[in-house]
C-alpha cells in the first residue's frame, strides 16, 4: 500500500507564503506523476499543480506565477511553494500520485489533506 503524507499547511495572512510537502512511501522512480489538488467548502476538488517523472510541470491558471511545484527523487517528496497567497486559495490541499505497480497497472493515491487558510 502506498502512503502519501502531507505537511506544511496552516494560517497565513494575504500576501504571505506557505510551503507544502508530500512524502511518498514508495520509490520516486515508480511514480509517474505527483501533484496537488485542493477543495474549498462547497466546491469540487480541483487540480492545482502537477509534476511528471521527467520534471514537466502544469498549473491551474489561477496560481501561475505564484505557486511552484518541485520534486526530490532522492527523498521521494514533492513540494508546493505558495507565494502571494490570496483568501481564495483557502482550501484543504491534497497530495496525489499515480504509481506504477507493474504488472498490476497504474494506481492513483491520495494524501489525507492539509488545511491552508489565508486570512487577515
Amino acid at each position: 500500500q502506498v502512503q502519501l503524507v502531507e505537511s506544511g499547511g496552516g494560517l497565513v495572512q494575504p500576501g504571505g507564503s506557505l510551503r507544502l510537502s508530500c512524502a511518498a512511501s514508495v520509490s520516486r522512480s515508480r511514480i509517474n506523476d505527483m501533484g496537488w489538488y485542493r477543495q474549498a467548502p462547497g466546491n469540487k476538488r480541483e487540480l492545482v499543480a502537477t509534476i511528471t517523472s521527467d520534471g514537466i510541470t502544469n498549473y491551474v491558471d489561477s496560481v501561475k506565477g505564484r505557486f511552484t511545484i518541485s520534486g526530490d527523487k532522492a527523498k521521494n517528496t514533492v513540494t508546493l511553494q505558495m507565494n502571494s497567497l490570496k483568501p481564495e486559495d483557502t482550501a484543504v490541499y491534497y497530495c496525489n500520485a499515480h504509481v506504477n505497480r507493474w504488472p498490476a497497472g497504474t494506481f492513483e493515491y491520495w494524501g489525507q489533506g492539509t488545511q491552508v487558510t489565508v486570512s487577515s
